[in-house]
């Protein structure tokens, strides 16, 4: 029996097969929980509600997380097929690209207004609004954040101050929510090859230092998020809320380069001891 069966999950943020949220939604549907998909940008719908009929689900709707009446009809929306929840999986995050190309000292304050509504405030208006439909259920809900929020990591910019804003956000809601029987936490994801990522500047130098750093050598994939997250909505992790799950392969440990003998051959040669 699935982790997740008699579950209803809200999976956010799908774009397509190579985002996070599908290795969420991947590992869900394994684990027997029903979904419901929202899209944002009215060109994502057709291929969200392909990626919605491979995981055996029909219930998709356009929420645009910037308008308080989008959230309201997604509530509404939950109510008339489901009547309950039990999870939402935030993975929302947003930044005009202009805000990427120099540094935070030439963060525009409209990008960083948008940055801020999109990324961070998203995560308490869909709370909010959707606690009701969670009464009784012992909720569960995530959103995904990044090591850009704790040090920092040139050219992700105010989405880094944006990520950081989220991870107390976390904290916070976990005191609000804990009255009601719900939990939230987030999980810090080592980079992915998304359509967001590539909108980092030198997003493929980032990919190649991580991967060298980190203890194992290797990438993370959406499967190992995927998993991390049924985890983290299941009664297995009844005790945990507002944490910061760190899925990046130990790469957030590390003070140095590891695999000193690696390094020592391509700095001094395969002479050198």
């Amino acid at each position: 029996m699935g982790l997740l069966v008699g579950k209803k999950a809200l999976i956010t943020g799908v774009a397509n097969e190579k985002s996070i949220a599908y290795g969420i939604a991947k590992s869900f549907h394994r684990e027997g929980a029903e979904l419901l998909f929202t899209y944002g940008a009215t060109k994502l719908e057709k291929r969200v509600k392909e990626i919605a009929e491979s995981f055996g689900s029909e219930l998709v709707i356009k929420c645009d997380v910037s308008i308080d009446e989008d959230i309201s009809s997604l509530k509404e929306f939950i109510k008339d097929n489901w009547g309950s929840l039990d999870i939402i999986v935030h993975s929302i995050a947003y930044a005009p690209k202009e805000e990427f190309k120099g540094g935070v000292i030439d963060t525009s304050r409209e990008g960083f207004k948008i940055a801020m509504d999109i990324s961070v405030y998203s995560l308490i208006a869909l709370t909010r609004e959707l606690l009701p439909l969670m009464e009784g259920r012992n909720g569960a809900i995530i959103t995904l954040s990044y090591y850009g929020a704790e040090k920092v990591v040139p050219h992700y910019n105010v989405m880094g101050i944006a990520k950081a804003a989220l991870e107390s956000t976390v904290r916070y809601l976990a005191y609000d929510i804990a009255k009601y029987g719900h939990r939230i936490n987030a999980i810090s994801a080592g980079p992915v090859k998304t359509l967001a990522a590539y909108s980092i500047t030198g997003f493929h130098l980032l990919m190649e230092h991580t991967t060298k750093v980190n203890p194992f050598g290797k990438p993370i994939t959406i499967e190992d998020v995927g998993d991390t997250a049924v985890f983290l909505c299941s009664d297995w992790a009844r005790g945990i809320t507002g944490e910061v799950i760190h899925v990046d392969n130990g790469y957030h440990i590390m003070g140095v380069f590891g695999r000193e003998e690696e390094i020592k051959k391509k700095v001094f040669g395969e002479k050198r001891n």
